[in-house]
């Protein structure tokens, strides 16, 4: 684990080699809990709870603005997305779900 860590500081940030490099050790990382595969972990279910509350008000036949998709798609913040889930279940409209704001771009 130490030798995962230590490449994965070693690529930097932000790089191909690096999003590579996620890919290669997320194929199963379920035992470990270094700071590497919780983050990778955080952003699945960022990226599933999203994908939720958009298929939610899909479902319920709730429009949604490119604005308000792309604020969903792009927040990164899982309680954020959780207490927009929860809101969708029995929202009227978009404007319900992002009542108090939240942060606009996760």
């Amino acid at each position: 684990m130490t030798y995962v860590e230590l490449t994965a500081q070693g690529l930097g940030e932000k790089t191909r080699a690096v999003e590579i490099w996620r890919k290669l050790v997320a194929v199963d990382t379920s035992f470990f809990t270094s700071p590497l595969s919780e983050e990778i972990r955080d952003e699945g279910r960022t990226e599933g709870r999203a994908s939720d509350v958009l298929r939610l008000l899909d479902r319920r036949g709730i429009p949604l603005s490119e604005a308000d998709r792309e604020r969903v798609t792009s927040c990164k913040d899982l309680d954020t997305l959780t207490r927009w889930f929860d809101r969708a279940i029995t929202a009227s409209s978009a404007a319900e779900v992002f009542l108090d704001g939240g942060p606009s771009g996760g």
